[in-house]
């Protein structure tokens, strides 16, 4: 259960965020790249807006946008989500 005390320590943890904590997209369509993955009726969006997706292991440099994918993907379906 939440309160008021939490909904203002939410806010203010959102505010002081990183730049790019703040600016990482939210949805699907916001993400830019992985075309041939995520773009319309591709094999891993098709997974996703089923909810039918199998156990995935994101591999890759930083800043590739990873962990947002993997956060969007929580968000959209019914999945446990772990980060290591």
């Amino acid at each position: 259960m939440t309160d008021l005390f939490d909904y203002g320590a939410q806010d203010l943890q959102q505010e002081q965020a990183p730049l790019a904590e703040r600016l990482r997209p939210h949805h699907l369509n916001d993400v830019i790249g992985q075309e041939e993955l995520i773009g319309p009726d591709k094999p891993l969006r098709r997974l996703i807006e089923s909810d039918q997706l199998p156990s995935l292991i994101f591999w890759g440099p930083p800043g590739t946008g990873k962990t947002t994918l993997a956060r969007i993907i929580a968000q959209s379906t019914e999945a446990k989500f772990d980060a290591i």
